[in-house]
């Protein structure tokens, strides 16, 4: 019997939730992408992200894409696609994410399977509303080697190391980066327009990439 274990404005979390039931919402709420679903072995929480998430969301998505651009690495980019398993029972939608290392395995899909072609590279959470399931330990059950988390204020950066996240001081998936360069950048948000901004951090990668190498 489904149970309704927490029940607020911007998030429903549910029990005794089967798989079947999972993927057909994931489904009914395809033309809802505002809407994130996180499923771990029978729990179900539904969660609407405030207006600040999204911004945030938005501009690291952006911040990625104007690196790798710059550097001139190939990406594909997934945005916040559903990464399951139903082997593991496991499933989330990322805020954003990106295939790096391993975009050549999969530049040219057009449907990704995880229990068959390698996770994203890259995953990237905004966490100003704490989730109510451990996603972290989701997404290292996927195997997703790197995942972002910024919590309004701080980003962390997270390497997934014998099956468990350790924290670091440098990005592994875009190595220019650490978790201070990325915060100051979204700290500039607050005074400075958003293609300002940007064009601000290409020029940043610019003049970084040539020392780091």
């Amino acid at each position: 019997m489904t149970a309704i274990l927490i029940q607020s404005p911007d998030r429903v979390l549910l029990n005794n939730i089967s798989w079947q039931t999972y993927q057909s919402l994931v489904k009914d709420f395809e033309q809802q992408p505002a809407m994130r679903l996180t499923y771990d072995r029978g729990l179900l929480e539904i969660k609407m992200p405030l207006d600040p998430h999204e911004s945030y969301k938005k501009l690291l998505g952006r911040l990625v894409e104007a690196i790798t651009e710059e550097l001139e690495i190939e990406i594909r980019s997934l945005g916040s696609r559903t990464c399951d398993r139903e082997d593991l029972a496991r499933g989330l939608e990322p805020d954003q994410c990106y295939y790096i290392q391993n975009e050549q395995a999969v530049w040219d899909k057009e449907q990704i399977d995880l229990s068959k072609d390698p996770p994203p590279d890259l995953a990237i959470e905004i966490d100003i509303t704490s989730s109510s399931i451990n996603r972290l330990d989701i997404y290292a059950d996927l195997g997703v080697p790197e995942v972002w988390r910024y919590d309004g204020q701080t980003l962390t950066m997270y390497h997934l190391e014998n099956k468990q996240y350790q924290s670091c001081d440098r990005s592994i998936a875009l190595s220019l980066l650490t978790p201070s360069d990325i915060e100051r950048f979204l700290e500039l948000k607050k005074t400075t327009k958003e293609n300002a901004l940007i064009r601000l951090f290409r020029g940043w990668v610019t003049e970084h990439s040539a020392a780091y190498e």
